[in-house]
């Protein structure tokens, strides 16, 4: 087997909902990371292999194979084939799985992994809203599925809700934590820490999610999104706009291309988890991967779990006992933005660069996944 190298990382800013990306077509955000990888490890785009890329929402603009559209949106070869990702909020990150087994298997050599997400274009669960109204049906109305679950609702937001009720999380829990995501990531901002992960695109130069005047004061004053629920839109990841990508190599790429390889990809580990919570796949996803690498949380440095509800975060953090400064250290989605299928890439493009940026050895990325699923992957920097 050989090992599976990560030779460049790179992300767009995310912008927010209607802002500065929001006009972009996601095939050319998607081509803009694409060309500013390469340039950047100076690696010969006729030698990729494939391209992996993550998109929740594939309908519309997103459909058609985004990572292919992607590419050639970018000018870049023809003959250089691409497949299209949807594993949920994670699929990014499972691009950045596929392409480290096709480089371990020895099937690939140089494959690049990322996502895109315009999700002010396309709204979060557009392929099921869109295909319900227009008569396709419904994804929780086979007989099967009713036999097993019923007709209950199923969604991130009730899951979400549940999380909290579950491990006593309370309102004022998340706000306190979702106070700290903006400070911190306004504090990295100010620092520079994103400006080595970070491609300029169409004009925007850094993350519009940060918020500078945000209170607990103002975040106490926001309607529940539910009549007796904790959760409210200030403890909630931001819908946002954004692209990322990673060069995945061999070792004999790496030799033969001249590459310089920032981490390894350590551990990789999947699993499936209860569906109507929805949300907790972290926490076996942690276990599993800590498990599989030999290592223990007081061995990871720097820990990255998606911020899509500030309670699932918290629950994680009760049941793996990870040191919240190592968590999120740089601010997470409810500050940053989560533009769904590039989460994952840009997630562990800022693992890869933080590591490098602080000198820690290894990192943690995990996060939560629609249906009860969750990645977990273990980097070590080089």
């Amino acid at each position: 087997m050989s090992e599976a190298f990560i030779v460049g990382a790179v992300r767009t800013p995310v912008g927010r909902r209607k802002g500065a990306l929001s006009g972009v077509h996601p095939a050319d955000l998607g081509a803009h990371v694409l060309r500013a990888l390469l340039e950047r490890t100076g690696a010969d785009p006729g030698a990729v292999d494939d391209v992996y890329f993550g998109c929740v929402s594939q309908i519309g603009a997103q459909t058609g194979n985004i990572a292919r559209t992607a590419w050639l949106s970018a000018g870049l070869p023809q003959h250089v084939p691409g497949t299209t990702i949807d594993r949920q909020c994670g699929s990014s990150q499972q691009a950045v799985h596929f392409a480290a087994q096709a480089v371990g298997s020895g099937t690939a050599d140089l494959v690049v992994a990322g996502g895109v997400e315009t999700m002010s274009l396309v709204p979060i669960a557009s392929p099921m809203f869109v295909g319900e109204h227009a008569g396709m049906g419904s994804p929780y109305a086979g007989n099967g599925w009713r036999e097993r679950f019923g007709d209950q609702e199923f969604s991130q937001f009730r899951g979400a809700e549940l999380i909290a009720e579950k491990w006593g999380i309370s309102r004022a829990d998340m706000e306190e934590f979702a106070l700290t995501s903006h400070q911190r990531a306004l504090a990295a901002q100010a620092d520079g820490a994103f400006d080595d992960e970070i491609t300029p695109a169409f004009g925007l130069t850094a993350d519009e999610g940060p918020r500078a005047d945000t209170t607990l004061e103002k975040m106490a004053g926001l309607k529940t999104l539910t009549e007796d629920g904790r959760l409210t839109a200030a403890v909630s990841s931001q819908i946002s706009d954004g692209a990322a990508a990673l060069l995945i190599a061999s070792e004999e790429a790496v030799r033969r291309h001249g590459l310089t390889p920032l981490a390894r990809v350590h551990t990789m580990a999947v699993v499936g988890s209860d569906p109507i919570h929805m949300l907790t796949g972290p926490i076996p996803a942690t276990e599993r991967v800590l498990g599989k690498a030999g290592l223990s949380i007081d061995d990871i440095d720097l820990i990255e779990i998606n911020e899509a509800f500030a309670s699932v975060v918290l629950a994680w953090q009760k049941e793996i006992g990870a040191p919240l400064d190592r968590v999120n250290a740089f601010g997470g989605a409810i500050a940053l933005g989560h533009p769904l299928g590039a989460t994952g890439a840009r997630l562990m493009t800022t693992l890869v660069h933080q590591l490098r940026r602080t000198g820690g050895r290894h990192g943690l990325q995990t996060m939560c996944e629609g249906g009860g699923m969750a990645n977990a992957t273990v980097l070590e920097r080089l």
